[in-house]
């Protein structure tokens, strides 16, 4: 059973502020109680997919975040959101905070195991 299931959202990417684009008008995010849920779907809303790839879906222009929580704590990935900095654009005039802290939960929750992904 894949653990985190939620990199299957990414499928539904859309392009975002980034892109000069607007994000879809979506309530989605708001239908559930798992911040994680929320943040992956936040990460997919926002765009996010259109630079970072999490478990081999998404752009390259970023880095693979599959286990971005295993190399940054939470406070690390939320000052890399917000401010942005090595090549990424600060986000903090895009993303509110409530959504920041599920993109958090959700990206700081991204610890992928070797052994599994070589399992499967």
């Amino acid at each position: 059973m894949n653990p985190h299931p939620l990199p299957l959202l990414l499928l539904l990417c859309t392009p975002a502020a980034f892109c000069q684009q607007d994000p879809p008008a979506t309530n989605s995010t708001k239908a559930t109680s798992d911040p994680r849920l929320r943040g992956a779907l936040a990460f997919t809303d926002n765009g996010c997919p259109q630079c970072h790839t999490i478990r081999h879906q998404g752009g390259t222009k970023g880095p693979d975040l599959s286990d971005v929580g295993r190399r940054l704590n939470s406070e690390q990935i939320r000052t890399q959101i917000l401010k942005g900095g090595k090549q990424m654009p600060s986000f903090a005039q895009v993303i509110q905070t409530a959504e920041a802290d599920d993109l958090v939960a959700y990206l700081h929750s991204l610890r992928e195991d070797e052994k599994s992904e070589k399992k499967q």
